[in-house]
């Protein structure tokens, strides 16, 4: 069987997903400007590491006009999707990033990738000389729901590769066990205000708004539906 990481060598994501979920990038990327902002953490080189088509790092731009901006991705298939971003200054590597990056940057972000990681422990361990803050977005796919369903895991797994699966809770602990110091930390409402979605979807979003407004933690739980965005710094 191929490790899981293989898939992003291959043609295989892209194929599954050809747009990388770029539809996304705008909405990611203002979480993450409002988390920096409004953090006041220093911004003026910011890198991404697993940055995929290079959507965030462009809608990010129009946050931090000034920034040197950076991503790295390990799938060489990616670099087909960045040239849409050419006029905006901003530096595309591909390549393992732990292995091949010698810079040190004030924010790292890394975005929807540690469920991916066949082991997040040593990818955390590493990463922590390279960056001052680092931004995580991490999915937050077990609930009470998705554990009975147990479709949407399976789905999240076959079609854009997740092999961890985190609840608030769970995405927390990880990060202060390799390590991290939790300055921040935000429910994005992906389910209340994130991009796209089916009638399915939004008949969703009516009973999540009824839960959220009792308990937003027990809700998350619960109905799942949620992402989690987080600063922290390398203790």
């Amino acid at each position: 069987m191929a490790l899981p990481e293989q898939r992003y060598l291959s043609t295989e994501y892209i194929t599954e997903n050809p747009t990388w979920d770029a539809e996304d990038s705008p909405w990611k990327a203002k979480k993450v400007a409002q988390l920096i902002v409004g953090s006041g953490v220093p911004s003026n080189n910011i890198c991404e590491v697993g940055c995929g088509a290079g959507g965030v790092l462009a809608s990010l731009r129009s946050f931090f006009p000034d920034s040197l901006l950076t991503g790295y991705d390990i799938a060489e298939t990616a670099k087909s999707l960045w040239d849409k971003h050419s006029s905006l200054d901003i530096r595309f590597f591909v390549g393992n990033f732990l292995e091949v990056n010698k810079e040190h940057f004030e924010v790292i972000c890394i975005l929807d990738v540690i469920e991916h990681l066949q082991d997040p422990f040593y990818f955390l361990d590493n990463i922590k000389k390279h960056g001052d803050y680092f931004v995580f977005h991490i999915p937050l796919d077990l609930s009470s729901v998705s554990v009975f369903r147990e479709s949407p895991i399976l789905k999240v797994r076959n079609t854009v590769g997740h092999i961890h699966y985190y609840t608030k809770e769970l995405a927390l602990s990880l990060l202060v066990e390799s390590e991290f110091e939790i300055i921040d930390w935000k429910y994005t409402n992906a389910s209340l205000s994130g991009p796209g979605g089916t009638w399915k979807r939004r008949l969703a979003t009516i009973l999540r708004q009824v839960c959220y407004g009792v308990n937003k933690d027990m809700g998350v739980r619960l109905l799942g539906g949620e992402t989690l965005i987080v600063l922290a710094k390398p203790i």
